[in-house]
């Protein structure tokens, strides 16, 4: 049984008026049910004999917003959530911690920007991946994946943009070498995309390859098919910087992309300061998973959580 166990009312972070109208209305979100949900959620956990989960409450109202407030679909979305990330050892390892070197020289690169955004936005959190900037010698992408997935876990927690409007990928492809392109392996992104589309709590808007050479145009666009059917309506694959702003205002982006939102620089600044607030989150995090002997009924194996579509089987819910 899950190690944790707290029936206290859960203490939830009030959503803007904008965000909270979003949430009504997409999210089926009844505010005054959030509390009990929540609540009804962290039980489950607990009687759960596989399951080893986090309950703290942001961390569930994230699920519920994810599954549309169906409380059925959150337990689904929860267990998927962590049976995929054990099978997927490339990124869910044990150096996704803040004290490992490669993680901090990642962020310090520059190579995963979250943009930060106005108070009054309430539209999707807005990541822009600089694919290609980094040394294929010394980092594998999985390295990158695995950094990118700590951010995306703190978002989880403590943004509500992601949680209720969703977020979008911007990747950036300038100088990509046949290398980068060689990392790119079709079964990972298969593996992580069926992540993001059945496990993540939050909703992917879209991912945008921008400045993507000619010669590399139709490669990604067969990478692209890797991807789960829902999700292929979302990618875009161009050759052209400016289609950057098709998908992001302006005046969000930093100097660096014709934006005055800060620079880099004070992106990287913000975010390096975030994940060292997140040291013992993650020094934690070993210990939550699923233990498969103790699941009751039929137990997962890496075939058939992603099978050859990379299709997750369906979880039968108590």
């Amino acid at each position: 049984m899950n190690p944790t166990s707290d029936d206290a009312p859960p203490i939830l972070r009030p959503l803007p008026p904008a965000l909270q109208k979003i949430a009504c209305e997409e999210l089926n979100e009844v505010n005054s049910r959030v509390a009990d949900d929540v609540l009804a959620l962290r039980q489950w956990i607990l009687k759960q004999p596989h399951l080893y989960a986090r309950t703290n409450d942001q961390f569930l109202v994230g699920f519920l917003r994810g599954s549309k407030n169906s409380l059925e679909k959150a337990k689904q979305k929860i267990d998927r959530y962590y049976t995929l990330k054990a099978a997927l050892p490339e990124v869910f390892n044990e150096r996704r911690q803040v004290d490992d070197p490669m993680v901090m020289e990642i962020v310090r690169l520059g190579i995963i920007l979250q943009i930060p955004l106005p108070s009054d936005y309430h539209g999707p959190c807005i990541t822009i991946i600089r694919a290609c900037s980094y040394d294929t010698t010394k980092y594998k992408f999985a390295d990158i994946i695995r950094v990118g997935s700590m951010f995306g876990e703190i978002m989880t927690i403590e943004d509500d943009n992601s949680t209720v409007s969703g977020y979008i990928e911007v990747m950036d492809m300038i100088n990509v070498s046949g290398q980068h392109f060689l990392q790119l392996k079709p079964d990972l992104l298969r593996k992580c995309a069926t992540f993001a589309e059945e496990a993540m709590p939050m909703r992917q808007r879209g991912t945008h390859f921008i400045n993507v050479p000619a010669p590399f145009e139709k490669g990604f666009k067969t990478l692209s098919t890797f991807f789960p059917e829902k999700m292929l309506s979302r990618i875009s694959v161009n050759a052209s910087p400016d289609a950057l702003f098709d998908f992001v205002p302006r005046e969000y982006l930093p100097q660096e992309y014709g934006g005055d939102n800060g620079t880099i620089e004070d992106i990287v600044e913000r975010m390096t300061a975030k994940l060292l607030r997140y040291r013992d989150y993650f020094l934690l995090e070993p210990k939550f998973g699923t233990n498969e002997k103790l699941r009751e009924g039929a137990l997962y194996t890496y075939e058939n959580c992603f099978g050859l579509e990379g299709s997750f089987r369906k979880l039968e819910v108590d």
